[in-house]
């Protein structure tokens, strides 16, 4: 059974400096039909203005995966880590006990546009921690690169949850696709572009719910990007 959750049916918000949908009930949006998909508990798309950004602000018990898709977002944590995040890069930040971080807008002029994913750990209370690497767009083309996990494999980032994130870029005409276990569920989330999964079309903002299904078959129309979550 596939489920699809049309990009215009997200929560809205505009505050100006910020403009964001949101997958999942988030903030002032809440729809108790949408409160996540298994573990999965936000995927919010945000366009931030130059010169914009989050302030400081505290997280708790959760995984949060950013994924950048266009300009430079700056980070801080009370960790004491701080990095400039471009297209490519991804980052794993796991709240935890606690932890203290602020987002902005590198550049002055020019927006960012990246997805912000929280995934909800399997314990509570675990050590906060960090993580940043960089996919070049060559190892997720034309295939499903593995980008977080539990167990970090293949130089994935590490997550403390029973899930598997992928991302994948593909050009126009190209396919993939992936089979799913017993039991398996997943989510998929269009970064880019128009493509069809198991036949149905899906363009950028939509996501789709994936359950009782033995494969996942991507073709694409046009230049597309795409994050699979597979629980």
């Amino acid at each position: 059974m596939i489920t699809i959750r049309p990009g215009d049916a997200r929560g809205h918000a505009n505050h100006g400096w910020l403009d964001s949908y949101h997958t999942f009930s988030f903030a002032d949006y809440y729809d108790p039909g949408f409160m996540g998909f298994g573990p999965l508990r936000v995927i919010n798309e945000d366009r931030v203005l130059g010169g914009h950004g989050f302030g400081t602000h505290a997280h708790r018990d959760m995984e949060i995966i950013t994924y950048v898709l266009e300009g430079a977002l700056e980070h801080k944590d009370s960790l004491g880590n701080g990095s400039v995040m471009h297209p490519g890069e991804v980052q794993r930040m796991s709240a935890g006990t606690g932890v203290s971080h602020s987002e902005y807008n590198h550049s002055s002029s020019n927006p960012v546009h990246f997805l912000q994913i929280w995934i909800l750990p399997q314990s509570r209370g675990i050590t906060p921690s960090y993580e940043q690497r960089h996919f070049d767009t060559a190892e997720k083309r034309g295939r499903l690169r593995l980008i977080a996990g539990a167990d970090g494999r293949n130089g994935a980032l590490a997550v403390h949850q029973d899930i598997e994130v992928y991302a994948s870029v593909l050009a126009p005409a190209e396919k993939l696709s992936h089979p799913l276990k017993p039991g398996q569920h997943a989510w998929l989330q269009v970064a880019r572009g128009e493509l069809t999964l198991n036949s149905l079309p899906l363009k950028a903002g939509d996501g789709a719910a994936i359950s009782n299904e033995e494969f996942i078959a991507l073709e694409a129309r046009t230049d597309s990007e795409l994050l699979l979550f597979v629980m």
